[in-house]
């Protein structure tokens, strides 16, 4: 296996996923696990990854020093390599420029971590400190315009440090880097498929919940509906399912998913209209993290009210909910140097529920969640649907949430995603969909002033979630959909593409 050692990167577990796609099983542990547990793990090579912190502060995390005693190979990405440098001896600055997105890096030695590579080669830089003078014994295998280090290695072990992420989508061959070095650098073997991790997930599923019964959370969305077939297959009748309608949902959602989840054999389906309970406590609410938190515990009361009612005659023990890893580590949560983005809802259950949360995809990311969903042979048509979030379109309206500004969000999201399916392009997109901004602005509607709101329109390529960049609509699809919204839409008198990647942006706006 590789162990990863997590600094608290937004990508640590992304990394994790890239090798299991490789075949090889990859273990995460924090990055100042004891060399004893590492060891334990006879692990064929190490991993560093990056992080939030800089090692120019004081206290900065390290990994133990004694990994490099293992005789085995170490790859430093990011703060990874940085902290790797400065380890032995090597001087680390704050960059007078820093990079993030998309760089070019010129490679002036061959080594086997890029066997096969071009001399030049399309990266994902995401730092500002870098590593200004080499520690003795190493050497620089590549560099950029602003980074003259963005790869080294020592000299006589097989240590190796790069700046960029090879992880991500937007390395243009990163995967390569990565499969050269477990493969021809560790010597590992696969033994890793999502077949496997299939049936390793009903079989513990099974043991775990026995007789117990189960109410899983349902959205509508893939990663729910994965989690209820694996459960399905697992416990059958002991399955019950709770949809909340919180009237923060996209048009006739609620038919959708009922057909949806029925389609999955599972038709014991609870459904709850919320809507005026969650629209009574968003009132007032501009911040976006208090709009998480309220409707993360709404949800939260509703459940509470429904299990207590609606399943008493039940031995209800768990809750499964959909959480998948970007949730998570958006949130903050599994090591304690991470950053929090945001709240998510499925995050903030209290204990006094007074049962078991049980999330299966809680490691996995959406590309692996659909890859599953295929083993488990849900339709297409629901495993390509694009992402929708938890706390619904209250996220998409930026600011306090009305029926008024709901109506607006909704019937102009609806609009983009119908001209997207009728052109085609629905399907060669990651996520689509439409946000209300908190503006308004002067407009001409025949010969009359307006001063309405604006509609930002967002569309995303993406593999996983993790990194995002902007899908090219063409211009003139893009002119339909505006004309459709500005004419169809009541309050809405311009709309806007937003170009933005991700990082340094989310996807979702809040």
């Amino acid at each position: 296996m590789i162990v990863i050692l997590n600094f608290g990167s937004q990508f640590a577990h992304l990394i994790a996923r890239r090798i299991r796609n490789l075949g090889v099983r990859a273990e995460i542990l924090p990055c100042n696990a004891p060399i004893e547990e590492i060891r334990a793990l006879h692990p064929l090579g190490i991993i560093l990854s990056g992080g939030p912190r800089s090692v120019l502060e004081q206290g900065h995390p390290r990994p133990p020093k004694e990994i490099f005693e293992l005789g085995i190979p170490v790859l430093g990405i990011c703060y990874g390599a940085q902290v790797m440098a400065k380890m032995f001896g090597g001087i680390v600055r704050s960059g007078d420029a820093r990079e993030y997105g998309k760089e070019t890096v010129s490679f002036a030695v061959r080594a086997p971590l890029f066997k096969g590579f071009a001399k030049k080669e399309p990266v994902w830089f995401s730092h500002g400190d870098h590593v200004y003078m080499l520690p003795q014994g190493f050497h620089a295998l590549a560099s950029t315009r602003a980074c003259a280090h963005a790869a080294f290695a020592h000299e006589k072990n097989p240590w190796f440090g790069v700046q960029f992420h090879p992880e991500v989508a937007h390395t243009k061959r990163g995967i390569e880097m990565l499969s050269n070095f477990i493969f021809s650098v560790c010597g590992a073997e696969k033994n890793w498929s999502i077949p496997i991790l299939k049936d390793e997930m009903i079989r513990s599923l099974r043991d775990t919940i026995g007789s117990a019964h189960v109410v899983i959370a349902l959205s509508g969305g893939v990663d729910s509906l994965v989690v209820a077939s694996l459960l399905h297959r697992a416990i059958g009748k002991q399955l019950h399912g709770v949809f909340v309608d919180h009237g923060l949902l996209r048009k006739d959602e609620v038919m959708e998913v009922k057909k949806a989840i029925s389609t999955q054999g599972l038709y014991d389906i609870r459904v709850i209209d919320a809507k005026n309970n969650f629209l009574e406590r968003l009132k007032g609410i501009e911040d976006p993290e208090k709009k998480r938190k309220i409707i993360g515990h709404t949800f939260i009361h509703v459940f509470e009210r429904a299990i207590s009612y609606d399943f008493k005659q039940f031995p209800v023990r768990f809750l499964a909910q959909g959480t998948i890893y970007p949730d998570r580590i958006e949130s903050g949560v599994g090591m304690p140097t991470a950053e929090k983005i945001k709240s998510h809802h499925n995050l903030t259950l209290p204990e006094r529920f007074g049962f078991r949360i049980i999330e299966p995809l809680a490691d996995l990311y959406k590309d692996e969640v659909r890859k599953l969903g295929e083993e488990l042979r849900l339709p297409k048509k629901v495993l390509w649907r694009h992402p929708f979030p938890g706390p619904g379109l209250a996220i998409r309206i930026i600011g306090e949430v009305t029926e008024e500004r709901l109506l607006m969000v909704r019937q102009a999201d609806a609009i983009y995603i119908e001209e997207l399916k009728k052109a085609g392009e629905y399907k060669n997109i990651w996520q689509a969909f439409a946000v209300l901004l908190p503006l308004k602005t002067v407009g001409v509607m025949g010969d009359m002033r307006t001063y309405e709101h604006i509609i930002a329109l967002r569309a995303v390529h993406s593999v996983d979630g993790m990194t995002a960049d902007w899908y090219r609509i063409p211009p003139d699809l893009l002119e339909q959909i505006s004309n459709r919204i500005v004419r169809e839409v009541k309050g809405i008198n311009r709309v806007l593409y937003d170009i933005t990647q991700k990082p340094p942006a989310t996807i979702e706006y809040e």
